[in-house]
C-alpha cells in the first residue's frame, strides 16, 4: 500500500485533469490481464474493447475524431497494474480509462485514476468497493450484493435447497465480497451456511478444504472464484466422490472453465452478465460480428468490455468540451443505454443497474436458465 500511495501521489503531481487531446484523436487507455492467471478475462476484455473502437472509428469516430486506444498488459499482477496505469495517466496522458476485468486490480487502477481525476469505467469488476474509491470511478456491470442475492434466491427458490458450504479465495476482493453477500442473502432467505473455508489464488490442492466440507454434508458448494481455480476444485470434488451442486459467480464465465475442468463442472450453475442464447437484436448482432472477427464465441467479459467502450464513447460524444471532468459528468448521466448485455443505467453510486442471468454449464456451453431483474 505504501508503494501504491507514493506512486499515486507522484502521478497526481505529473498530470492535470484538464489535459485535452490533440485535434485529430481521442486517447483512451485500457489495462487488461492478457497474460498470467486470469489471461482469459483480459484477452476477451481487450477483444471487446478493440472491436468497439474499430466500429466507432469506421463510422467516423466521435464528433469527427478517431479513438486511439492504448492498452497495456498488466500480466494479472497487482504491481504491474500499478505501473501500467500510472504510465497511461502520466506518460500517455489518456483522457479516460477502461478496465480492469477483476475487482482487485480495478481498485488499484481506480486509486490512480481518482487522484488524477481521470474517469475510469471498469468493464466487469463487481466488488462494491471499486466505485467507492471516488466520484471518477464507474462500472459497466452489476455488483456483488445483487449477484449474491440472485444466487441465494436461485438456490432456495429454483433448486429448493437450503444448506450451503462456501469455498472462498481469501486473497481476492471479488471472492470475499461475493461470498459474504451470498451468505447474508441465503440466511435472509431461510438458508444455512454449514461451512465456510478458504484457499488462495495459485493453490492447486483443495482436498483438505473439500474433505472438511464433505463432513458437514451441505447440499450446495458455493465457489465464488475465478475459472482457473474453480476448474481444479470441480475436478477434486468429483475425485472425492462428492455429489453436491456447485454454484458460483461471474468469475466462472470463461471458455477456459470447461477446457480445464472437462465434465467435472457439468451441471453446475453460475450468475452471468448475459447469455449467448439471448433474443435481443443487439446481442445477436454483437455475437455474430464478434464470431466473424475472432472465430470464437464471445464470453461475458468481451460483451461487457464492448458495452463499456460504447458507454464511454457516448459520454465523450455528449461532452461539450473534451475534458476529463466533462466526460465524468456525462458518464454519470447514462440512464438508458442499450448494448450487447442488455439495458443499463448508471445509479448515483456510479454502479450499473441491470439484469443478471443464471446459466448452467453443459459441456462447452453455458445454457440459459433464468433472468433476474434488479428491484
Amino acid at each position: 500500500m505504501k508503494k501504491l500511495a507514493l506512486l499515486s501521489i507522484a502521478s497526481l503531481l505529473m498530470f492535470s485533469c484538464t489535459k485535452k487531446t490533440n485535434d485529430n484523436e481521442i486517447l483512451i487507455g485500457s489495462y487488461a490481464s492478457v497474460t498470467g492467471a486470469t489471461a482469459s478475462f483480459g484477452t476477451y476484455q481487450l477483444n471487446g474493447i478493440t472491436m468497439a473502437v474499430e466500429e466507432i472509428n469506421a463510422k467516423g469516430g466521435i464528433n469527427g475524431k478517431k479513438i486511439k486506444l492504448i492498452n497495456y498488459d498488466n500480466k494479472s499482477d497487482n504491481d504491474e497494474t500499478l505501473q501500467v496505469v500510472n504510465r497511461l495517466v502520466t506518460q500517455d496522458k489518456v483522457l479516460a480509462l477502461l478496465g480492469e476485468a477483476t475487482s482487485g486490480r480495478s481498485k488499484i487502477g481506480a486509486q490512480i485514476a481518482q487522484q488524477n481525476k481521470i474517469p475510469m469505467l471498469s468493464t466487469s469488476a463487481t466488488n462494491p468497493d471499486v466505485t467507492k474509491v471516488g466520484n471518477y470511478i464507474f462500472r459497466a456491470c452489476f455488483i456483488d450484493p445483487f449477484q449474491g442475492l440472485v444466487m441465494a434466491k436461485f438456490m432456495t427458490n429454483n433448486l429448493k435447497l437450503k444448506k450451503a458450504a462456501i469455498l472462498r479465495d481469501i486473497k481476492s476482493d471479488y471472492s470475499v465480497g461475493l461470498a459474504d453477500n451470498f451468505a447474508e442473502k441465503l440466511k435472509a432467505a431461510g438458508g444455512e451456511i454449514v461451512a465456510d473455508v478458504s484457499y488462495q489464488e495459485g493453490d492447486i490442492d483443495f482436498k483438505s478444504q473439500l474433505t472438511s466440507i464433505k463432513g458437514k454434508n451441505p447440499e450446495v458448494i458455493f465457489v465464488p472464484g475465478y475459472y482457473n481455480e474453480v476448474a481444479l476444485i470441480a475436478k477434486q470434488v468429483k475425485e472425492l466422490g462428492m455429489t453436491q451442486v456447485m454454484l458460483g459467480g461471474d468469475g466462472w464465465a470463461s471458455p477456459k472453465l470447461h477446457e480445464l475442468a472437462k465434465t467435472a463442472i457439468d451441471g453446475s450453475y453460475f450468475s452471468n452478465h448475459y447469455s449467448t442464447e439471448s433474443k435481443d437484436p443487439k446481442t445477436i448482432t454483437f455475437i455474430k460480428d464478434y464470431t466473424t472477427k475472432y472465430k470464437e464465441t464471445p464470453d461475458a467479459m468481451a460483451a461487457l468490455a464492448y458495452d463499456a467502450t460504447y458507454m464511454m464513447a457516448e459520454a465523450i460524444k455528449n461532452s461539450k468540451e473534451l475534458t476529463s471532468e466533462n466526460i465524468r459528468n456525462e458518464l454519470a448521466k447514462i440512464k438508458d443505454f442499450s448494448g450487447a448485455t442488455g439495458k443499463t443505467q448508471m445509479n448515483e453510486q456510479r454502479d450499473a443497474v441491470k439484469s443478471a442471468t443464471v446459466v448452467q454449464v453443459q459441456g462447452e456451453d453455458f445454457k440459459f436458465v433464468t433472468e433476474v431483474a434488479p428491484n
